[in-house]
């Protein structure tokens, strides 16, 4: 590890989670430096567009740079470039908007974004993480990870973020169990108050998990169980159509046992 290139990771970790922009005091303090490292880092940053500095208040902020970074992730990416006209196939089927996300680290990365078909406005959620206890994509990847993987992420912190988010980790074992069993997963308004979702594991040439394909809208979408189910199945299958473009064996996620015991 490289000291210095960790402490600018944890800078630009500090101003992604921070709800408003950050002075150098403010930084120091959250890393545990000094201050003339603080800003050395700062500057250096800056100097690479990463971070900027606000004129008035003098505090820094997220830079433009990192957006170049990130769509070269996204534009790179394998399960994004295959997912890209499945999740529209699903979108067009459905008529509901379409995420595909993976894992990164406890969250859910969203690296595509298939909106809703119709004219009204929609807000892209293309880079948006959420825990991933509070969504069907996180849950539907958890729940094909390897045991270990599946167990050490139900013992670590399982934010809320409404009210009907599930923090308890007994009772996401028992979910993922279910999501095993019938191949997708679903949460409502777990992560966001009026939405709800259902989302299917896609797997890779390896047969293990890669990330999930979601079906996300208004919950009154999926009150009634035989839409919701409808929906369910089409995603499913989209996920396993995707799979295949990925190389995955046909009995990826279906057949290993060592998935039934925690």
């Amino acid at each position: 590890m490289v000291q210095a290139v960790q402490r600018a990771v944890q800078v630009l970790k500090e101003l992604a989670t921070g709800t408003q922009r950050l002075g150098v005091s403010e930084l120091a303090l959250r890393l545990n430096v000094a201050k003339p490292t603080a800003h050395a880092l700062l500057r250096t940053l800056e100097s690479e567009g990463l971070v900027t500095q606000d004129v008035e208040t003098s505090k820094y902020q997220l830079g433009p740079g990192l957006v170049t970074l990130g769509n070269a992730y996204l534009d790179s990416h394998k399960l994004r470039i295959r997912a890209v006209t499945w999740a529209d196939i699903l979108a067009t089927r459905t008529g509901s908007a379409v995420w595909v996300g993976v894992m990164v680290e406890r969250q859910v990365l969203v690296i595509h974004h298939a909106s809703r078909p119709g004219a009204t406005v929609q807000t892209l959620e293309t880079g948006a993480s959420l825990p991933w206890n509070t969504c069907a994509l996180g849950k539907a990847i958890v729940a094909f990870l390897p045991p270990e993987q599946r167990t050490a992420l139900l013992g670590g912190e399982l934010p809320r973020v409404t009210g009907a988010s599930i923090d308890d980790p007994e009772v996401l074992d028992e979910q993922l169990r279910g999501v095993r069993e019938i191949g997708y997963a679903s949460d409502n308004q777990e992560s966001t108050l009026g939405d709800a979702s259902v989302a299917a594991p896609v797997f890779d040439h390896t047969g293990q998990v890669a990330g999930a394909v979601a079906l996300v809208g208004p919950v009154e979408r999926f009150l009634d169980e035989s839409a919701r189910h409808e929906g369910a199945i089409a995603t499913r299958e989209i996920a396993r159509s995707l799979s295949r473009d990925l190389g995955a064996p046909r009995n990826a996620g279906l057949s290993a046992e060592r998935f039934l015991t925690p």
